[in-house]
C-alpha cells in the first residue's frame, strides 16, 4: 500500500490529477454551498416569475444582471439550477456507488472465499445482470414506478429510485473486483494464521481479507460515479429521471433541449458543459488513482 505522503508527492507531480482534482472541488463545493451562494432559489415558487423566462446572458442584449447564465422557460437564473442540480446529480451518483459498493463487496467477498456452488451461483448471477443493459433496466423499472404512482409521489421519491435502480443494475462491477482480490488473498499465510487461531469465517473476510481489497474498490468507486451520474442524466433526459421542478444536470439539459433551435441555447448549453466537465474530471481521478495504487504499474516505473 503506497504511504500518504508518497501519495501526496504522486499527486502534486501530476498537473492533469491536480486539474481534475481542483475542478471536483470547485463544483463540490458549488454544489454543497449552493444555498448559500446561488443567487436564486430555483425550488422556491416565490422567488420565480415567468416575466424573467428565457432571458439571455446578462452580456448579451436584453440580459439581466441578477441571472448571469440567462434564464430558462420558468423564470429560474440558469446558473443557480446549476449549482442545485450539480448536487443533485453528485447526491444520486455517490448514493448508486454505496448500494453499488454494499452489495457488491458482500456477494464478492461471500463467492471469493467461499468458493464452489455458492460462487458459481454468483458469479453465473453476475453474467446475468451484465449481459442486460443498465439503462434498458432502469428504463423498464422506473417507467413501472411511473405508472404505478402519481407525479407528486414520483417526485418526492425519485432520488431514492434512481439510487437504488442504478445501484441494484450495477454490483456485479464491484463483486467481480473483490472477488478477484479475494481469490489471491485468501491464500496467504495471514489467512491461514487466521483460521488456525479459530476466527470465524466472517471475522476473517471482513476484518483481515476486506481491508487488503480496498485499493481497487477505492478506484472502481471514482469510475462508478461518474458512470451513475451518467446513467441518471440519460435517464432524465428521456424523462424518467428527477422531475422539472428539482433538476438534476440531466433533467436541465431535457428542459432546454425544445428551446435551442428558438434561440435560447443558453438553457441547455451551460448544464451540459458542467456535466461534461464534472464526468471528465472523474473519470481522470479514476484513471490516475488506478495508477497510482497500481502496484504493478508502480514497479514498473521505479
Amino acid at each position: 500500500m503506497i504511504s500518504f505522503s508518497a501519495f501526496v508527492k504522486r499527486f502534486l507531480s501530476d498537473p492533469v490529477a491536480i486539474g481534475a482534482g481542483l475542478v471536483l472541488l470547485v463544483l463540490v463545493l458549488m454544489a454543497v454551498l449552493a444555498p448559500l451562494l446561488a443567487p436564486q432559489n430555483p425550488y422556491d415558487l416565490m422567488q420565480l416569475s415567468i416575466m424573467d423566462s428565457e432571458m439571455p446572458p446578462s452580456w448579451k442584449p436584453g440580459g439581466d444582471d441578477r441571472f448571469p447564465l440567462g434564464t430558462d422557460a420558468q423564470g429560474r437564473g440558469v446558473l443557480s439550477t446549476i449549482m442545485y442540480g450539480t448536487g443533485i446529480s453528485l447526491l444520486i451518483g455517490l448514493g448508486a456507488v454505496v448500494v453499488q459498493g454494499v452489495l457488491g463487496i458482500t456477494l464478492g467477498l461471500l463467492a471469493g472465499y467461499k468458493g464452489g456452488w455458492i460462487d458459481s451461483f454468483l458469479m453465473r448471477l453476475a453474467d446475468i445482470q451484465l449481459s442486460l443493459s443498465t439503462l434498458m433496466m432502469a428504463i423498464i423499472a422506473l417507467a413501472l414506478f411511473q405508472a404505478a404512482f402519481d407525479a407528486n409521489i414520483y417526485a418526492d421519491y425519485a432520488i431514492i429510485m434512481l439510487i437504488l435502480v442504478i445501484g441494484i443494475a450495477e454490483w456485479p462491477k464491484f463483486a467481480r473486483t473483490v472477488r478477484s482480490s479475494v481469490l489471491g488473498e485468501k491464500k496467504k499465510e495471514y489467512v491461514d494464521a487466521a483460521r488456525v487461531i479459530g476466527l470465524p469465517a466472517r471475522k476473517i473476510m471482513w476484518g483481515h481479507i476486506l481491508p487488503n481489497t480496498l485499493t481497487p474498490v477505492l478506484v472502481i468507486s471514482t469510475i462508478q460515479v461518474a458512470e451513475a451520474i451518467m446513467i441518471e442524466a440519460s435517464l432524465s433526459f428521456l424523462g424518467l429521471g428527477m422531475p422539472v421542478d428539482r433538476p438534476s444536470l440531466g433533467s436541465l439539459i431535457r428542459s432546454g433541449f425544445e428551446f435551442i433551435f428558438s434561440g435560447s441555447w443558453w438553457i441547455t448549453l451551460y448544464p451540459a458543459i458542467v456535466l461534461v466537465v464534472l464526468i471528465l474530471a472523474l473519470n481522470l481521478m479514476g484513471d490516475w488513482l488506478r495508477d497510482v495504487l497500481n502496484p504493478k504499474l508502480r514497479r514498473g516505473e521505479d
